[in-house]
């Protein structure tokens, strides 16, 4: 079930309709409400992959509380790696198993081996690594006392399987999302509002920009031999632009459905490309995925509470991983070493050459097209293809004409270009104005007629320039 269907509207009213109106006055039915939701949200993909969100949280639930009623530390330590164990486990065969076996398989080739090694045929389940970490960091915390555990089993469960959030995030800790299932919502109209904002916003995003970016995008990239190299590098910004659209309109959307029924969620981009430094980027970038691995890898391995060596060794390791965590494939396990590298190299010049103000511009656009240039290995079917696109960039203006012939030959590609034309200069501007706030804050602040003018102009746009006979899936399903 995708945000971006219709499907999905009538689920939401009809959730908003039975939350509010039969179910007010109890917390505790509501919560029941939202289970049987989620579990029917997620259901709708594959009914086979409840068992193991399922599994998942229980061992949660019964291992945090014996973790917490434990005394001994060293047995509180191997409950603590019994769970992560189980979690992780589960998550690295359904998400690595192919992985490592076909790279195991072509290492040993190298030595003139022929292995008969036979990968199954395993179906990664949608939003497994992000509940798999929603819910192990409440084990953690418990583990390291900054939370104390519930013992509501059902709250527990919606907490680790809320539907708004479940299958891309933002990744919510429990000392922040759990206790808004344990206690009664009231019904409040500016809430309302509010997540309807977020939830147009974010369709904007998705349905007007992404996905219209992504018919040049997928073309160039699914044949990137038969292209200039400028056409190369003109689709590897748009790709920047397509998968911020995608996954910060899904963030959007995630947040303003929370908001409906009365839970806030944390804010998980805050417009990343105008960031004046790697640094930057990532306390704008997934905030809730840079700040779990941060919290529960980075700091843990030592921080920067260690030697020069050995915190570039934290770094490194930090990134890797998340870029493992986003895809079983090297391209990804590239991109996150690279974003790890370009971060200490970026300190590394910092120590010695200090912009002034008047120059932060530079650190801006370095930042800017660097993180769009990694894009590649991020986009790109395989290592083979992503050095084949990188080692095909030039700028060249040569290409215009013939490009120009070469889309308009295409409806869909002079309905995309005609589309962005219009739609992407308001995207821009709304951007510049939500740098240091959100959307709904900057469209509060308006006057009434106002107001409802934007609203009127972005909900045109979608129905007159957005992907509407299909629902692109968002890209971030896939990790």
């Amino acid at each position: 079930m995708l945000f971006n269907s219709l499907t999905y509207f009538y689920f939401i009213s009809l959730v908003f309709v039975l939350y509010w109106w039969l179910l007010r006055k109890s917390f505790k039915g509501q919560n029941l409400l939202l289970l049987i939701a989620s579990y029917c949200f997620y259901g709708w993909w594959d009914v086979r992959f409840l068992g193991l969100i399922f599994i998942s949280s229980s061992v949660d639930f019964f291992l945090g509380r014996a973790i917490f009623s434990q005394t001994d530390k060293k047995k509180k330590l191997q409950l603590l790696w019994l769970c992560m164990l189980i979690n992780l486990g589960m998550l690295g065969f359904f998400k690595y198993f192919n992985f490592f076996t076909d790279t195991f398989a072509n290492l040993i080739q190298q030595f003139g081996f022929q292995p008969n090694l036979k990968t199954l045929q395993i179906i990664l389940p949608v939003g497994i690594s992000f509940y798999t970490f929603q819910s192990l960091s409440y084990s953690i915390d418990i583990y390291r006392g900054k939370i104390q555990p519930t013992n509501n089993f059902v709250s527990f469960m919606t907490f680790v399987s809320f539907f708004p959030q479940l299958v891309a995030g933002p990744i919510e800790r429990a000392s922040d999302l759990l206790p808004q299932f344990l206690k009664t919502r009231t019904f409040r109209a500016e809430q309302l509002i509010s997540g309807l904002r977020f939830i147009l916003y974010g369709l904007f995003k998705k349905m007007v920009i992404a996905d219209r970016l992504a018919y040049f995008v997928d073309h160039v990239y699914n044949s990137p031999e038969k292209f200039d190299g400028t056409i190369l590098l003109a689709a590897t910004f748009m790709f920047g632009f397509q998968i911020y659209c995608d996954f910060s309109g899904y963030s959007d959307i995630a947040i303003g459905s929370a908001r409906l029924l009365g839970f806030d969620l944390m804010q998980n981009f805050r417009t990343p490309y105008l960031a004046k430094s790697f640094r930057e980027f990532w306390r704008r970038w997934h905030i809730s995925l840079s700040t779990w691995f941060r919290d529960y890898v980075y700091i843990p391995l030592g921080g920067n509470r260690v030697s020069y060596g050995r915190w570039i060794f934290n770094i490194l390791l930090t990134f890797t991983i998340s870029g493992l965590w986003h895809g079983a494939s090297l391209t990804f396990i590239i991109w996150g070493f690279l974003h790890g590298l370009f971060l200490v190299l970026e300190h590394f010049i910092s120590k010695r050459m200090v912009l002034s103000k008047n120059f932060s511009w530079v650190g801006s656009i370095a930042t800017f097209v660097i993180v769009n240039l990694t894009w590649v290995f991020f986009r790109a079917d395989s290592l083979e293809q992503s050095l084949t696109i990188l080692s095909g960039f030039s700028l060249n203006f040569d290409f215009i004409p013939k490009a120009v012939a070469y889309f308009a030959a295409n409806n869909e590609f002079r309905e995309a270009a005609l589309s962005l034309l219009v739609c992407f200069p308001f995207f821009i501007l709304f951007e510049v104005l939500i740098s240091q706030t959100d959307f709904n804050k900057v469209i509060e602040k308006k006057t009434a007629i106002l107001r409802w003018s934007i609203y009127l102009i972005m909900a045109f746009m979608i129905l007159v320039f957005g992907v509407l006979n299909s629902a692109p899936q968002f890209i971030y399903f896939q990790f």
